[in-house]
């Protein structure tokens, strides 16, 4: 389960998927029963045959020891790279469970490794100094921007194919689109799906849900419709935005991009771990705060295949840890570097502000990233209330409040927070957008202990 050392994980294979159906279908793929004849070797191949809807069931390798990135061959006719069967075969093969055993590689496997590295071979020796080719190291990085200029002149077709759609959606009207059906949108999405932009598909996806789901679903459909045309009009003149808003749209796009931020030794506090899933996915979000650069941070882990995902901190606990950060302007979200302790009790806390300064954060936020749904804050000496069929955190010291988001209402965590409370000031972490307050986790009045709401 390791290539130079490293451990591979869920998160790592599925960080390789196109886009998110090849992820979501990958995951779908990712334990023992469609797969037969699985192995691995010890100089970085995994094979195995994956029973589909033909015959013949699939067969797959995938080569993990070049250094430039993973390598495909697939039987099924997926013109994605990698496809479905390979993102599986990674996930049953980093899933750790004897499911892929060291094995002498199948003819038809052994055949494509052997062509595989003997080319990598030739190119090495084309690319050595006695050679008269190119210096050593320059056939990867140009092969790598020879990609990603394809792929960028593919978002780019997507995104303005996208733009004339949003215009003939609204020169139609908006009741067009309760009467069209998920087939529109589902066609719109395949289409981005297509031009490698899976944010911009996800979002489409997202439209598609909206039309008939209450009195205002015009008004929120045309507030969504406004976002994507802004996501489009922001990659089709990205060379304009300063570089933080520049990378911000490139992942909300969808765009590959990895934590390369200098990494940042702190004791991070664990403010909040919760899950969110559906039948081939499941998401965790952990929230940490730094103790001594107090900037609060997102770790985010998945799990394929109704395995839970690799990443569990303690809610409460204080971890010494290195974490980087990914790019983009105001973007909390890093990934878990070295840890040097095991986690430990802290008394320290976040700063808290009142609900007015947590939703100026969030208006400020959004200057750095539109697209934004929520910022992580810490509201202090709030009581929750009841508010007509909703509840609301309220400050105790003014004449202002924050409406908890309806989807929080019916969960155990806001009547844990009730009874915390008692009517007395809590110190509440969670979530603030443009839906409302999301309670994850408070603190009584002079407590320290921290109580998870998730």
């Amino acid at each position: 389960m390791t290539q130079q050392g490293v451990r591979w994980t869920a998160d790592r294979v599925l960080a390789l998927a196109p886009d998110t159906a090849s992820r979501e279908a990958g995951g779908r793929l990712g334990a023992a029963g469609p797969w037969s004849g699985a192995g691995r070797s010890d100089e970085g191949a995994v094979w195995g045959l994956c029973g589909g809807s033909g015959s013949e069931p699939y067969r797959t390798v995938v080569d993990v020891a070049d250094p430039s990135g993973p390598a495909y061959r697939c039987s099924c006719p997926s013109r994605r790279s990698p496809c479905k069967h390979a993102l599986g075969l990674l996930l049953l093969w980093a899933g750790g469970d004897g499911a892929v055993p060291r094995a002498e590689a199948p003819e038809w496997a052994e055949r494509w490794l052997a062509g595989r590295r003997g080319s990598a071979e030739r190119e090495r020796t084309a690319d050595s100094p006695d050679s008269p080719g190119p210096p050593s190291g320059s056939a990867d990085p140009e092969a790598a921007r020879r990609r990603a200029e394809r792929r960028a002149e593919r978002v780019t077709a997507g995104a303005a194919e996208l733009e004339q759609r949003l215009a003939d959606l609204l020169r139609g009207g908006l009741a067009a689109a309760e009467r069209s059906g998920d087939g529109l949108w589902e066609e719109t999405a395949a289409r981005m799906v297509d031009a490698q932009a899976p944010g911009l598909a996800a979002r489409v996806r997202e439209l598609g849900a909206l039309p008939g789901t209450g009195p205002d679903w015009p008004v929120r459909l045309l507030e969504e419709c406004a976002l994507l045309h802004l996501l489009g009009r922001g990659w089709l003149h990205r060379e304009r935005l300063p570089e933080g808003l520049a990378a911000t749209v490139r992942s909300r796009i969808g765009l590959p991009a990895s934590a390369d931020g200098p990494p940042v030794r702190d004791r991070w506090l664990v403010l909040a771990q919760y899950d969110t899933a559906d039948a081939r996915l499941t998401t965790r979000r952990i929230w940490l705060y730094g103790t001594d650069s107090r900037r609060t941070a997102l770790l985010i882990s998945y799990g394929a295949a109704g395995r839970a995902p690799e990443i569990a901190l303690p809610v409460g606990l204080a971890l010494d840890a290195e974490l980087s950060a990914y790019p983009g302007a105001g973007q909390p979200r890093a990934a878990l570097g070295e840890r040097f302790a095991p986690p430990a009790p802290t008394a320290a806390r976040p700063p808290g502000t009142t609900t007015a300064r947590a939703v100026a954060r969030y208006g400020e936020a959004l200057c750095d990233d539109p697209w934004l749904d929520s910022v992580p804050v810490t509201l202090d000496r709030v009581v929750p209330v009841p508010d007509g069929d909703g509840w609301q955190l309220a400050d105790a010291d003014g004449d202002t409040a924050l409406p908890v988001v309806p989807s929080a209402r019916s969960r155990p965590g806001l009547w844990r927070l009730v009874a915390l409370s008692g009517g007395a000031p809590v110190t509440v972490f969670g979530e603030c957008g443009h839906r409302g307050f999301t309670p994850l986790a408070a603190w009584p009045e002079g407590a320290d202990e921290v109580v998870s709401l998730c």
